[in-house]
């Protein structure tokens, strides 16, 4: 992962990211720079001292590949599912049950729990291009400022992709330290729930007034009135609109239940590939949400077409959050401080936390700051025997979803899928991840006191 020749050291590294990334953002929201270009200049800025000049250029398009290859065809699949969703009138159908059953006063509640059952498993980009057309349609229905909603279900994806297997952080972390994975599920639903509950409609309610949002953004999509004769009914809606949630759970079951040579598991293991699963549903709207609805094949091509386009944008700045995430790790910058942190004296669950955060704030990726924070924490374990192993891998996981910003590909796809500036994703977004990860270490450290 990193260059065998360090060309600086732990300490000018540091330094180094340090003002790349504060140069990052006075650039964009000071000087107003296109966000592309300046990710660009901070990569050449962390990458040319510190890395042989014919790595740099090569780390940050392996960077690109690597986040695009598994976000890239999500993202413009689910657009075109969230626009289907829209313009056959299912997201208001699912809407205008949502608001009957729970009431609008508890419609904030509402969402964040059916995101987080929802994040359990899927990636937090595929639930966001799924259940963000209904937190839209909404916001429309109920007069609700949008963050009121949308901060609610980002906080019950991200709480349940940092903390509950099988989402790769945690999985890394078991693997690596020796967890018992069950008791670690059996512990992050726990401990998640709660969190979710506090950081998503609390702190919603908090932030939403302060930081006033106009409904935009590649999510505004969602709201446009629908154009279809008729709008499908609410089972045959949510059935299409959690289709892809549903192959990969089937997935996860195969791989629980079913013996590695089974055919059948190898086939659900496909079906269950966030990629696949996503064409399939993409592939059933077209139908469902479509010519059921009335619509014609050249309507359905057109707003395929039409939804496209405006995912370009989000793709790019994703990428270029990838490029220069993937050179800040591969220049040492997140092994100098796994080097530094190690000798911390404190706890190991706060450790891990802390170690996490640290390279979390560093890297912007959540998954490698749990992964080399796992590999730190299990020579750490060596010297400390009676340390909860489950309880740790909650705690790195938290520690990952610190301080989400410019190095984040996550931040740049909240800021754009709501149609957001920096200044205000720092001040909604990044406020709500802090938030996870420091109530998230409260429950862990109070359920380790009582065990």
């Amino acid at each position: 992962m990193f260059p065998t020749i360090a060309l600086l050291g732990s300490n000018q590294l540091l330094s180094l990211a340090a003002f790349a990334i504060i140069g990052l953002i006075v650039l964009i929201a000071r000087f107003k720079c296109n966000a592309v270009v300046a990710l660009m200049l901070a990569t050449l800025v962390v990458g040319i001292p510190s890395m042989p000049l014919d790595l740099v250029a090569k780390s940050f398009q392996t960077g690109v590949g690597a986040t695009l290859g598994g976000l890239a065809m999500i993202i413009g699949l689910g657009t075109i599912l969230g626009k289907l969703l829209a313009e056959s009138g299912a997201a208001e159908v699912i809407a205008n049950a949502m608001v009957r059953l729970f009431g609008e006063k508890r419609i904030d509640y509402a969402v964040m729990v059916v995101a987080f059952l929802v994040g359990i498993s899927v990636f937090f980009g595929v639930g966001i291009v799924i259940l963000g057309p209904i937190g839209f349609m909404l916001a429309r229905r109920t007069g609700m400022p949008i963050l009121r909603l949308m901060l609610p279900l980002a906080a019950g994806l991200s709480t349940a992709h940092g903390l509950i297997p099988p989402h790769p952080g945690p999985m890394a972390a078991i693997g690596l330290i020796g967890a018992d994975t069950g008791k670690t599920i059996l512990w992050s639903l726990v401990i998640g729930a709660p969190t979710a509950l506090i950081t998503g409609p609390f702190l919603a309610r908090w932030v939403a007034p302060r930081v006033p949002v106009a409904i935009g953004g590649l999510g505004s999509e969602a709201i446009s009135r629908p154009e279809a004769p008729r709008a499908p009914g609410f089972a045959l809606s949510v059935f299409t609109m959690l289709l892809p949630v549903l192959l990969m759970l089937l997935g996860t079951a195969a791989q629980i239940f079913l013996p590695a040579g089974s055919g059948v598991r190898l086939v659900a293991s496909f079906l269950a590939e966030p990629v696949v699963a996503m064409l399939i549903a993409v592939l059933v709207s077209f139908w469902t949400f479509g010519v059921h609805c009335g619509l014609t094949g050249s309507q359905i091509l057109k707003f395929s077409e039409q939804c496209v386009a405006p995912a370009a944008s989000i793709l790019l700045l994703i990428g270029a959050g990838g490029g220069f995430s993937r050179v800040l790790t591969d220049s040492g910058v997140g092994k100098a401080i796994a080097d530094t942190s190690s000798t911390w004296p404190v706890s190991p669950l706060l450790l891990g936390w802390m170690i996490a955060g640290a390279l979390r704030i560093a890297v912007g990726s959540a998954t490698v700051a749990v992964t080399m924070a796992a590999g730190i924490m299990a020579s750490v374990l060596q010297k400390c025997p009676g340390t909860n192993r489950e309880l740790l891998v909650l705690a790195m996981g938290a520690g990952s979803l610190i301080l989400s910003h410019v190095n984040d590909s996550g931040f740049w796809f909240v800021k754009e899928y709501l149609g957001m500036s920096v200044s205000q994703t720092l001040r909604t977004w990044t406020v709500v991840e802090t938030g996870i990860a420091v109530v998230s270490i409260i429950f862990i450290l109070g359920a380790n006191a009582l065990i």
